[in-house]
């Protein structure tokens, strides 16, 4: 940074005197300088170097400029902007004081009558801006400043210039060392990056700065943006009284509607937001559903703590069995996990959840005994409606589960439809044994490594030999070997017959298993290329249980590989409500918007995802293909180099990595990955279209023919989506490219 100050005294030498460094951000370094001209202190700002580059400085002049027009008394106003040695910057009045977040860092949080007062000159703020089109996109304390006893807002304008938020042509900028904007005061649109901003994202935010003023903490928390983002997303919206005493319950209830997850649930303008905060009586606080439940993960309470999976596996049970009850709302396995160990009050979780009821609970293991404790309570008071504390063998976990569910359904009983039956608990198994080895199966297939897959199907074959009948571990082996096959770890050849078989002994068995249906209808897509008993097995899956996310992404999948692209959008979008934290899934969803041709979506998508999980490795390779297609090549080799760094030279990674070297001129570094491929091919599984990629990204189209033909022959996974994937648009119209498209059966002809 001291070159950055060094270069920028350098540049603006002859208007502004540098004097020191007085802040620094994740997006910008900030100057106290002197306005030569008409002698005055003004604060300097810099974009970092890398973030200058990507943004370029057309739009960045263009934007600071139209909030350089705003005047009023509670917005800072920018005195200049422009370029200086490639360096962006813009020039704001320095004001003496501190900043809001300096101040709560100091005090934690503020006077209910001061907190109010500041909202209020906020939202007078952001009602003068809106009301001239701009939107703010970026409210947080820190860019709130309190001096002479007022509050003032700061950078308008830079949110957009740098592309935070979804505009035409804009970019959600993510690198190592820059954080754009801030999760936890970005509403659910912005940080979905679905849809087109306006003036009720800004009061969102205010509203997560003004829940902080007053409890001292935002509304959402956690220790990552995954953590974060499950919040605002999953959670129910949190009440502010509940946390102190001291806050009004009409500010609480405006507070609440300010936080709505929706746009149309919220103020339509920062005056309405005023009045509310004002005017006791003009909203009403919400009371939570007479009929709703969250179940906490239960504690693993086991001497050794090896029982995890038991735990989490005995939730998940109750939680799906829960789900089947018409008239009772079910907290998602997402947001009650997100409480997972954190030992929060339970008040508090009943609130951020929004639910009535919390059912927590416990395992202890000794040997072939149990101990298993249980109770259901209202949240309102604190009070138990059930408990109860089971002494068994482990042959008994499934009556348990029963059990508990029975009393948690009876004791609700007057909520719900009368006719139901209580036992809602499906065994798929009588062996205690063969259930626990499943769920070790499914507890480390999640891993999403080759070793995780592999263990995985170890655990579902000895449950199997167990019992020869336990229709969900064969299901389980199809899963892993299509999941196998999906990450190129092993052939196509030598995993989906695998998963094939695995997934009709499942049917077999049983045919209303929903998950059997899921795995049949990917092999028929991906490598039977079936493609109506692909639709037929995705579309039974989704009959069966049309909340099954799973289904959902994967036929949006195969809707995309059809050409049906706006149905797999929906369907796709809908998998994303339903598990707003699945990383496939919200992967998929990039994966959609880049068959769309819509890159600035699926970068952006692609970075919240990574923001999610930065261990999901193979987010690189997806997120390259979209830098590639948006002619970010720098991005492009950056992501992928770290992609190939992660996941140990994973041969897409470097396929792809070859293909941005061809486009950027890098002919002999493109020829050199390609060469160390096919050696590796010699001992390991390359998919035959690697090659094909990177001859077509050197111009070499008969070799590249030669590939994708090889690639029919092998099955290669990634020949379904040939036709709407971008990166081949250069061979449309080329005959032999559509008799590649005939073999497969996506040739319309």
């Amino acid at each position: 940074m001291v070159e950055l100050a060094h270069r920028l005294r350098e540049a603006l030498a002859g208007r502004y005197t540098i004097m020191r460094e007085i802040g620094r951000g994740g997006m910008a370094t900030v100057c106290l300088a002197e306005d030569r001209k008409h002698r005055r202190k003004v604060a300097v700002k810099v974009l970092r170097p890398e973030l200058g580059v990507t943004v370029g400085p057309d739009r960045f002049l263009r934007e600071i400029g139209i909030a350089a027009r705003l005047a009023h008394p509670h917005i800072l106003p920018v005195y200049d902007s422009g370029e200086a040695d490639g360096l962006l910057y813009y020039v704001m009045p320095f004001v003496e004081g501190e900043s809001l977040q300096g101040r709560l860092d100091r005090d934690g949080r503020l006077e209910v009558a001061e907190a109010l007062h500041v909202a209020r000159e906020v939202a007078s703020a952001l009602g003068y801006a809106h009301s001239h089109h701009v939107i703010h996109r970026d409210i947080k304390p820190a860019n709130i400043l309190l001096s002479g006893g007022h509050a003032v807002v700061t950078d308008f304008g830079v949110a957009r210039a740098i592309g935070l938020g979804r505009e035409p042509a804009s970019v959600f900028i993510t690198e190592p060392g820059i954080a754009v904007g801030t999760p936890t005061y970005m509403s659910p649109e912005q940080a979905s990056g679905e849809q087109a901003l306006d003036g009720r994202s800004d009061l969102y935010s205010l509203g997560c700065v003004l829940y902080e003023t007053l409890v001292g903490e935002p509304p959402y928390t956690g220790d990552t943006p995954h953590a974060v983002i499950a919040q605002c997303f999953a959670a129910p919206i949190p009440s502010a009284r509940r946390k102190q005493a001291d806050v009004p319950e009409h500010v609480d209830a405006a507070l609440r509607m300010a936080l709505a997850k929706t746009p149309e649930e919220r103020f339509a303008t920062a005056e309405q937001f005023v009045e509310a905060l004002t005017r006791p009586g003009v909203i009403k606080p919400p009371e939570p559903e007479a009929t709703s439940i969250a179940v906490l993960p239960f504690e693993d309470m086991s001497a050794d703590r090896t029982n995890e999976y038991l735990c989490d596996g005995m939730t998940e049970e109750i939680i799906n069995a829960l789900t089947k009850l018409q008239g009772l709302r079910v907290a998602a396995r997402t947001s009650a996990f997100a409480f997972k160990g954190t030992n929060r009050n339970l008040q508090d979780v009943g609130a951020e959840l929004g639910v009535s009821t919390i059912l927590e609970g416990s395992v202890r293991q000794v040997g072939r005994s149990l101990r298993i404790t249980a109770q259901l309570i209202n949240v309102t008071d604190g009070y138990h409606h059930w408990s109860e504390r089971y002494d068994r063998e482990l042959e008994d976990v499934f009556a348990i589960q029963d059990e508990i569910a029975e009393a948690i359904a009876s004791t609700l009983r007057e909520h719900l439809v009368e006719e139901q039956r209580i036992r809602v608990v499906k065994r798929y198994t009588d062996d205690v044994q063969a259930y626990q080895l499943y769920l070790r199966g499914r507890y480390v297939e999640k891993t999403r490594h080759r070793g995780g897959f592999a263990k995985g199907i170890e655990y579902f074959e000895q449950a199997i030999a167990r019992d020869p009948n336990y229709a969900l571990a064969y299901a389980g082996v199809a899963d892993s070997y299509n999941l196998l096959a999906w990450y190129r770890f092993l052939p196509p050849r030598d995993a989906f017959p695998k998963a094939h078989v695995a997934a009709l002994k499942a049917l077999e068995i049983d045919e209303m298993l929903a998950e059997a249906h899921t795995s049949l209808g990917v092999v028929k897509h991906y490598y039977d290329w079936d493609w109506q008993g692909a639709e037929r097995s995705l579309s039974r899956a989704l009959q069966l249980n049309p909340k099954d996310a799973t289904a959902l992404h994967s036929y949006s999948e195969y809707l995309a590989s059809r050409g049906r692209l706006e149905e797999a959008t929906q369907c796709i979008t809908r998998a994303q409500e339903l598990e707003p934290l699945g990383l496939t899934i919200n992967a998929g969803l990039g994966w959609i918007h880049y068959f769309c041709r819509r890159y600035d979506e699926a970068i952006e998508r692609f970075l919240k995802t990574i923001e999610l999980d930065p261990e999901y490795v193979f987010l690189n390779w997806f997120l390259g293909q979209a830098y590639i297609k948006k002619g970010m090549l720098k991005e492009a080799q950056a992501v992928l180099r770290r992609g190939m760094t992660a996941s140990g030279d994973h041969p897409g990674m470097a396929a792809y990595l070859a293909y941005a070297y061809t486009q950027a001129y890098r002919l002999d570094d493109a020829r050199d990955i390609l060469e160390a491929l096919k050696v590796r091919a010699k001992e390991a599984y390359v998919p035959a279209d690697y090659f094909a990629v990177i001859h077509m990204g050197l111009g070499e189209l008969d070799a590249a023919y030669h590939w994708l033909s090889q690639a029919c022959g092998e099955r290669a996974l990634h020949l379904v989506f040939l036709e709407v994937d971008p990166l081949f648009d250069d061979l449309r119209g080329d005959g032999r490219f559509e008799q590649i498209l005939g073999r497969i059966g996506l040739h319309r002809g």
